[in-house]
């Protein structure tokens, strides 16, 4: 767990490893989100820059005899 400073304009600075690990690049939109008593910062990624994220998943599994 990282601790940051909030500056007087209330600002942080997200730690750099932190930055690298979630491929976080300046400029980019992020979501902040007030849960129990935290602050969550969630970025916005377009739905394009997911794609094959799933690549390799296995899909076969047993259905219900009642499912499609």
């Amino acid at each position: 767990m990282e601790t940051v400073t909030i500056s007087p304009k209330f600002q942080i600075v997200i730690p750099q490893r932190i930055r690298e690990s979630m491929g976080l690049r300046s400029g980019e939109k992020a979501r902040m989100l007030s849960f129990r008593n935290r602050i969550e910062v969630i970025p916005v990624r377009d739905i394009r820059s997911l794609r094959g994220y799933l690549k390799g998943i296995d899909t076969t599994f047993v259905r219900d005899g009642d499912r499609v």
